[in-house]
């Protein structure tokens, strides 16, 4: 039995949907284990804790906390682990038992052992080693690719977000602007000033802007659940969560420089997992062509024949004769051919995302800074038509329509700095540069950062 000492034992661990479910509803952003992970990505405490307000940052780390398709890269990633130590494992030895019954001479059994020991030879196992080390690798470079896009999601629901309020409340002053024009051209219509199509016209663009802000607290709506859901949590986690947006209107200029396209084009995490995929082909390859040559097996042998001790040594292998594994051969062969042409596609598609992200980049940089000039120029005309009212030199009605023409310049700059900030986003999952995200986060974000706790959806 001490050959059976070290076996695994099966233990059970159903999935229990319901415990599943109450554990995903529990979920929150003032968790202690979150608070750790926070600590040990941050390198300080959070204080206070709660935090008082969530920026993209932290946000993204609760992401790397709580994303459950996070989890599954990790599993898979172990998985892939795994897979080495049945790479190196080497043919266990078997042993035989036998009897031979001899009816001339007594005792009439004789008693045999045989022992097979099989050897591999022409260094399979270090083929099969190296080809598990490269598959798990690959797997890792998945498992940062889903790392990068847990962050992304985070970001474009949070400028979702930022961008659903901001429009509800440059909105919410557009209309109150527009009602002043329509009570004003209501008053000048009583008057007989104006015609009746001219009201008309004020009040259709008055219902237009209150669709409007309807709607965009409508996207403040879906853009909540988006967030949470980027997040792995359940958006009532969310809804009395301060948010900061502090920093969407930076844009960096390291992004454009040609070297950081050129890490991006080796680095990225596609790349590098289409990279260790060849690898693994090549080490594929190479214990094929090696199984050309065969295997030995030794096979000791022991007899117990009429009081006499018999020891007997043999020797077997198989005959390469009717084939030497050729067809193994020529798929392994045209598979790493497919796998190279696979890795020569993702470097192209990554050269030719990273070269739109930055031309859409540089574009809506420029629009950004147009229409922050516009809105400066507007805030100026604005001011100086109420000084002008001050001085009895023009009427309400040119304060309103100035008012009007300015939260439309606003509405136009809040547009521009969205977009600008949707092709930064392009530009930095194009990129994937650790000027964006530090590889300290990322090793961290690596291992499960809730390990240390018990599987929330599984029975003890």
């Amino acid at each position: 039995m001490w050959a059976f000492a070290g076996c695994a034992h099966y233990q059970a661990r159903p999935i229990v949907p319901e415990q599943t479910a109450a554990a995903l509803s529990a979920r929150s952003l003032d968790d202690d284990g979150l608070r750790r992970f926070l600590t040990d990505n941050l390198g300080r405490e959070p204080s206070p804790w709660p935090l008082p307000q969530w920026d993209f940052e932290q946000l993204a780390l609760a992401a790397y906390y709580y994303q459950p398709s996070l989890e599954v890269a990790r599993a898979e990633w172990r998985v892939a682990t795994a897979g080495k130590i049945t790479a190196g494992e080497r043919p266990n030895p078997s042993l035989g038992l036998s009897g031979t019954y001899d009816t001339t001479t007594p005792p009439p059994w004789i008693p045999g052992i045989t022992l097979d020991v099989p050897i591999e030879t022409a260094g399979k196992r270090g083929y099969r080693l190296a080809q598990a080390r490269h598959l798990a690798e690959a797997a890792r470079w998945n498992l940062l690719d889903a790392i990068w896009q847990a962050r992304s999601a985070v970001r474009v629901a949070l400028l979702d977000l930022y961008s659903a309020r901001e429009t509800e409340s440059l909105l919410a002053r557009q209309e109150a602007a527009q009602a002043d024009v329509v009570r004003l051209l209501e008053g000048q219509l009583a008057a007989g000033a104006v015609a009746g199509v001219e009201v008309t016209q004020v009040r259709i663009a008055l219902d237009t802007t209150r669709l409007a802000r309807q709607q965009a607290h409508r996207q403040e709506a879906e853009a909540l659940a988006s967030l949470a859901d980027a997040l792995g949590l359940p958006v009532a986690a969310l809804q009395e969560v301060p948010l900061s947006f502090s920093g969407l209107d930076e844009f960096p200029t390291t992004l454009t420089a040609p070297e950081v396209r050129r890490q991006a084009l080796l680095n990225r995490t596609d790349v590098r997992g289409a990279l260790a995929e060849y690898a693994a082909s090549q080490s594929a390859l190479q214990l094929e062509i090696a199984k050309q040559y065969p295997d030995l097996s030794l096979g000791p042998g022991y007899e117990y024949d009429q009081t006499d001790n018999k020891w007997t040594l043999g020797v077997s292998l198989t005959l390469p004769i009717l084939n030497q594994n050729q067809g193994a051969i020529a798929e392994a062969r045209t598979r790493r051919e497919l796998v190279a042409a696979r890795f020569l596609a993702v470097q192209s598609k990554a050269a030719g995302q990273i070269d739109l992200a930055l031309a859409g980049y540089e574009g809506a940089l420029q629009q950004s800074a147009t229409a922050a000039a516009l809105l400066g120029n507007l805030q100026k005309r604005l001011d100086a038509v109420r000084a002008m009212q001050q001085a009895g030199e023009v009427d309400a009605m040119a304060v309103a329509n100035a008012q009007v023409e300015f939260n439309t310049g606003a509405l136009s700059r809040l547009d521009a700095l969205v977009k600008a900030q949707q092709a930064l986003g392009q530009l930095e999952d194009a990129m994937q540069s650790p000027l964006v995200l530090p590889a300290a986060v990322l090793r961290r974000a690596e291992t499960n950062p809730q390990e240390a706790h018990p599987p929330i959806n599984h029975e003890p």
